[in-house]
């Protein structure tokens, strides 16, 4: 099955901005010293830009170069994070896949942060990024596990509903998106590396209504909104269908609406 090609709203992304850097910062915490003084970074699907920059702070004489394949995107991240930084580094962005980009220097950290659940067949990429990292280098990520939520659940349900299903069927990933921890953590211990790889639940309070619905907005609907962009009057009734099925998912409480997510992180360090 193939995913629909997602376009991309940096605005739509930026609106949960607090809550997406999370798993981003938890993930660096866990990354050890890099070889190279000062480093070389490259972060794959940076987006537009925003935790990025975090490399920045955690590493502040790096050059640091983000990675995407959506214009909007890079444009919106180039104008409000590319230049020098602070410490003496450098933050720049580049037009890259990250199905087929391919290391042209060593780097001392490869960094992806839910970026790779959108590349099918991504583990057989990681060779080759291994393999571009210097001795000592850590190639890093973290993907959402959460496919079997009702957020996704109820979404691959609708488009496969015999209203959709000749329109989208076709559109959205789900078994093949992300591995289980334990399958990460054999594709990069075969490939040399220390691997620590673990999985956390956060669970995000969400404000204002359908929070729910206005974040997977930003990411996970994507395909569903670009299959449906050239029927105006369908695009709605998907949505207005969709809504009702997470209103009652995902009911709103005293102080907001609980939204669990559960996320995949590995953390793997090539031999010095």
């Amino acid at each position: 099955m193939s995913a629909a090609a997602p376009t991309w709203d940096p605005a739509q992304y930026l609106r949960h901005a607090g809550h997406r850097a999370r798993p981003f910062v938890d993930l660096l915490a866990r990354v050890p010293d890099l070889p190279g003084d000062p480093p070389r970074i490259a972060d794959l699907g940076c987006g537009p830009g925003n935790v990025t920059t975090l490399l920045a702070d955690r590493w502040p004489a790096a050059h640091i170069t983000g990675y995407d394949n959506s214009p909007p995107m890079l444009d919106k991240a180039q104008v409000d994070h590319a230049g020098p930084t602070p410490g003496g580094g450098r933050l720049d962005f580049a037009h890259a896949d990250a199905r087929n980009w391919a290391p042209a220097e060593p780097y001392d950290l490869i960094v992806s942060n839910a970026t790779l659940q959108w590349v099918p067949g991504h583990v057989e990429r990681f060779p080759e990024w291994v393999a571009g990292l210097k001795a000592g280098g850590t190639f890093a990520f973290q993907v959402p596990g959460n496919f079997d939520a009702p957020s996704h659940r109820l979404m691959r349900e609708l488009a496969h509903s015999a209203r959709w299903e000749h329109r989208l069927a076709d559109t959205l990933r789900h078994d093949d998106a992300v591995l289980a921890p334990e399958a990460y953590l054999e594709k990069l211990t075969d490939l040399g590396c220390t691997a620590d790889v673990w999985e956390t639940t956060y669970v995000h309070l969400l404000e204002g209504e359908d929070p729910v619905l206005d974040w997977v907005k930003g990411t996970g609907l994507r395909p569903v909104l670009a299959a449906l962009d050239d029927d105006r009057a369908a695009r709605e009734q998907y949505v207005a269908d969709y809504r009702a099925a997470l209103r009652e998912a995902y009911p709103a409480g005293t102080h907001g609406t609980p939204f669990p997510f559960r996320r995949i992180f590995a953390v793997a360090r090539k031999e010095a």
